[in-house]
């Protein structure tokens, strides 16, 4: 979290420009954290009378609990603000049970107190409520709320938080306040959202897509049982990584397929790269997934004293081929994905590696699980994430996606927020207008389970054990339905 908050410029200056009289840091020693409770102590058990005796209660004890304090010039605590997740929100509407016992990317702010010489000076409060904002996100936060008296829902409104309602607390006007995290809309927009505008003079029409196979990452080839796919990978990963780059070359292109049900029968590819030696690298790693995924490189294309750059086609096989968009109002969102692994080194937060270390045979029988359920629609989870993949299932569908924040599967070593957020290995989302027989017959390296709805609407919301739901992205493309 330090290296976030350094990022991001958290200092303050008196009215006039005068120089940044402090600094919002991290309270990582004793002394800091003292001085935080100190000043919590006396605003909120002597002078306003909130507590009898003391403040501290279990979310003081929880070591997930994040403190930042602003220093003054010479050290000195001007103020200081808490935030943790949901589940040991003791002093919340919700009560402690709200997040079900875990964090799910639900976190709350508490205990924003200032002194009241940086009460006069300004801008304290504010900077340690952006400070906070900014912690919660980099902690994997995809909600983050907080209760605050009623004289601060001004602060707040301004600081661009939306204000819930009115609750009362300890006999005091109290309001709910929530900070809009934008996230998977950041996600969306840097990944999908030009390809609308983009793609409209090309797709559709007796020339173009299938009908009812608008925005698949994959095609059926009309007048045959054939389904074609084509992923290019990002240069500067190819650079940075070049056989992880050709694995995930084979990877994302028979994902594509497996979205749709179809077995990849060939694959070609084209690649660019500075000298053969590279080439032979970024190869290195197409030939190993080639072989482990048991499809044959039938051809493509190479190119040398080039930049690197790295595009593979897939030809794929099924006569009954799944569309992104065949779900309906009223269908079961199911995830199932493989959890094992963990996060590509490097690659932390972004992306999973569950297919790395997985058998040849563990990695084809994943190919079996969209037959084996046999969903109104399908698609692979891409580097939009779970919930920017949901917004497109969705879009295609001409409906709305809402995610149970809780209920979806996830492995224990990657925050909500950055699961929900990354690109998974293999993981598909599935739209089912009842419960699939073929769940029995999933591979055993596959964790699935039903994690949220199709309704009405546009865009995918964000459903949280208290019943709120937050959005977490509007319709990603502008493609529109299928």
């Amino acid at each position: 979290m330090t290296a976030t908050l350094d990022h991001v410029v958290l200092t303050g200056g008196l009215p006039g420009g005068a120089a940044a009289p402090f600094v919002v840091v991290p309270a990582d020693d004793p002394a800091g954290l003292r001085a935080h409770r100190r000043l919590r102590h006396r605003a909120f058990v002597d002078e306003q009378g909130l507590f009898a005796g003391s403040d501290h209660d279990d979310v003081d004890d929880d070591p997930r609990t994040r403190v930042l304090v602003a220093r003054g010039p010479g050290g000195e605590v001007l103020g200081g603000v808490r935030l943790h997740p949901a589940d040991r929100a003791v002093d919340h509407p919700g009560g402690p049970a709200a997040a079900a016992g875990r964090d799910i990317g639900w976190w709350r702010g508490s205990r924003l107190v200032v002194t009241d010489a940086a009460r006069r000076g300004g801008g304290v409060g504010a900077a340690l409520v952006r400070a906070a904002c900014a912690a919660a996100e980099a902690e994997g936060a995809l909600r983050f709320d907080a209760l605050v008296q009623a004289r601060s829902a001004v602060l707040f409104s301004r600081l661009g938080w939306r204000v819930v309602g009115p609750v009362e607390h300890r006999g005091r006007a109290h309001v709910h306040v929530d900070w809009p995290v934008q996230r998977a809309r950041r996600l969306a927009a840097a990944t999908k959202a030009p390809l609308g505008g983009l793609l409209a003079g090309l797709l559709g029409g007796p020339l173009g897509t299938p009908v009812g196979f608008l925005g698949d990452d994959a095609a059926p080839v009309p007048g045959s049982d054939l389904v074609a796919a084509s992923d290019a990978i990002l240069p500067s990963m190819v650079e940075r990584d070049p056989v992880w780059a050709g694995w995930c070359a084979v990877l994302v292109n028979v994902n594509d397929l497996a979205a749709m049900g179809a077995r990849p029968v060939g694959l070609l590819d084209a690649v660019g790269a500075r000298d053969a030696s590279f080439a032979r690298r970024v190869l290195r790693g197409l030939g190993e997934a080639a072989q482990a995924w048991g499809v044959p490189v039938l051809g493509g294309h190479t190119q040398l004293g080039v930049p690197a750059a790295l595009s593979v086609t897939a030809l794929g096989r099924t006569a009954t081929p799944v569309p992104g968009g065949g779900g309906r109002p009223g269908h079961a969102l199911r995830l199932s994905a493989d959890l094992g692994g963990g996060w590509r080194p490097g690659y932390t937060g972004a992306q999973w590696d569950s297919t790395s270390h997985r058998t040849g045979e563990q990695l084809r029988h994943q190919q079996d699980v969209v037959p084996a359920l046999a969903p109104a629609a399908a698609k692979d989870v891409s580097m939009a994430g779970v919930l920017g993949t949901a917004g497109m299932l969705a879009e295609a569908s001409g409906c709305r996606a809402e995610v149970d924040v809780a209920a979806v599967p996830r492995p224990a070593a990657a925050t909500a927020g950055d699961w929900l957020t990354c690109f998974p290995g293999f993981a598909v989302l599935t739209a089912e207008a009842a419960p699939s027989p073929g769940v029995a017959a999933l591979p055993g390296t596959v964790t699935t389970g039903v994690c949220g709805r199709l309704t009405a609407g546009s865009g995918v919301g964000l459903r949280w054990p208290d019943g709120t739901v937050t959005e977490a992205v509007g319709p990603v493309t502008g493609m529109g339905p299928a």
